[in-house]
Formats: C-alpha cells, structure tokens, sequence
C-alpha cells in the first residue's frame, strides 16, 4: 500500500510530509506505519517503515535522523547528513545540510516544520504542551537564525494534532497555562462537566509562531484523535485502554 503523506503549499521550496499511519508495516495497535523506535512494536517492522519514510525523499534511511523527545524547549544541530546510532535528547532540529532528513515523531502534539529557502535553513519540532509552554518553537526559530535564517522569511507548519474538541483537561492544567500568562484564558473552553476544559493545542502553537515573528504559519487541520484510519493517537489509545500506540513521523529535507 502507497504512503499517505499530507504537504501544504506554503512548504512548496521544501520536500517535507506529514505522513499518516497508511502504508506500513507494522500490526495490530500499531497496525500501519508506526515510526517509534521507543514503542513496543517489533523492531524489525519500525526499521521497515522508518526506510520507506527515506525512501519516500529519494534517501538512505541513515540519512533519517530522529531524537529522543522528551518534552523539552531542547534544540539539536545536525551537522552532518548521516544520522548518528545514539539519538540526542532534543525535542527539535535544524540544519542546513542537504541530505539531511529531519523527523519528528508525534501522537497528537504538534509536529511543525519549518522552512527558511532563502537561507536554505530548515527545521522541525515536536511541541506537545509542556515543551511549546517551554520555548521549543521559539528555539528553534533562534536555532536556525544561527545558521543563517531570518525569522520574517520562515514559514512554519502544523501538522496533524489532537484538535480543541477533543482535548479536555482539568482545573490544574487551565491553572498552569494562567500562572504563565493570565491570556492564555483564550485557548480554553468549557469541558463536559465543572472544573473540565477543552484546551486548544494547535491555536496556542500558532500563537507562539507569529508572536515570533515568522513570516508564516498555518495548521494542516487534521485531528489525530478522530481519524484513527489515518492517525496514531496517544489519548485515543488510553480512552480505548491499548497497551501501547503508534507514532506519526513528520520529516523535512533540503
């Protein structure tokens, strides 16, 4: 079965996708194309789907490079086109050398991908709540000013992420984001009972986005949590009690 992989226009001087779960071969739970080194799936079909991943940008899957996310504002430089066996503890990457794949893996937070062509400088970060309310995306934007970018000429794209109808959270987490910035309000509406929220995880990463100045930025629209022909989903999975869940890879190259 063919890859599904969404693109947008706004990244059309950049190879990039968003790849749904369509198209691996991995089974079960993880049934499609899990990219997730750290889940429970055979490790033999990951590599599989990690090589068709490469394959689809004409590349070696050493070539593929991935970090060991961890819910951080840390950002990882890749200076080479060929990936390194240990994993860096990076929550995002940039570069500017050809060949190199950037990945990110997801299950409902934010995969974004960015892209200066001009300064043929790009990124990609993994920005689940934690880790945006922690500066990653505002990282990486400065990450790749280092290596040339200008902010105003980046374009940033969400992908497919748990949408605001089906994010509920309690009174804590609404309480978090308020301690932090009282405006965060806005990105909150009422759960199903008192004391529940719905949080809106991709507005909030867009609003981050522009506040940073970059020239663009979007979201692809796409619900993981409601498209589970398409989507891995790490809050679907625990409402359904599965052992374990599949992760979504988004990747970008020069």
């Amino acid at each position: 079965m063919a890859l599904d992989v969404i693109t947008s226009d706004s990244l059309h001087n950049c190879r990039h996708g968003f790849f749904t779960r369509v198209g691996g071969a991995s089974s079960g739970v993880f049934h499609g194309l899990n990219c997730g080194q750290g889940s429970s799936d055979q490790s033999q079909a990951v590599a599989i789907n990690r090589s068709r991943v490469a394959a689809h940008f004409g590349s070696p899957v050493t070539q593929l490079h991935t970090v060991f996310q961890h819910h951080s504002a840390d950002v990882h430089v890749i200076t080479s086109p060929h990936a390194a066996e240990d994993r860096t503890r990076a929550d995002a990457m940039v570069t500017n050398v050809k060949g190199a794949v950037l990945g990110i893996l997801t299950a409902d937070c934010q995969p974004v991908l960015f892209s200066d062509p001009e300064a043929g400088v790009i990124g990609a970060a993994h920005a689940g709540w934690r880790g945006a309310m922690a500066g990653v995306l505002e990282n990486t934007i400065t990450q790749m000013e280092k290596l040339g970018a200008v902010r105003q000429n980046i374009t940033a794209i969400i992908g497919p992420s748990i949408s605001q109808e089906n994010y509920e959270v309690g009174q804590e987490f609404l309480e978090e984001f308020m301690d932090h910035d009282a405006e965060n309000a806005r990105f909150f509406a009422g759960g199903s009972t008192p004391q529940k929220y719905q949080f809106d995880l991709p507005s909030f990463g867009l609003k981050l986005l522009r506040d940073a100045g970059v020239g663009h930025a979007e979201w692809t629209r796409h619900c993981t949590y409601t498209d589970p022909e398409r989507f891995f989903s790490y809050r679907r999975s625990c409402h359904h009690n599965e052992a374990d869940y599949g992760r979504l890879i988004s990747a970008i190259t020069l």
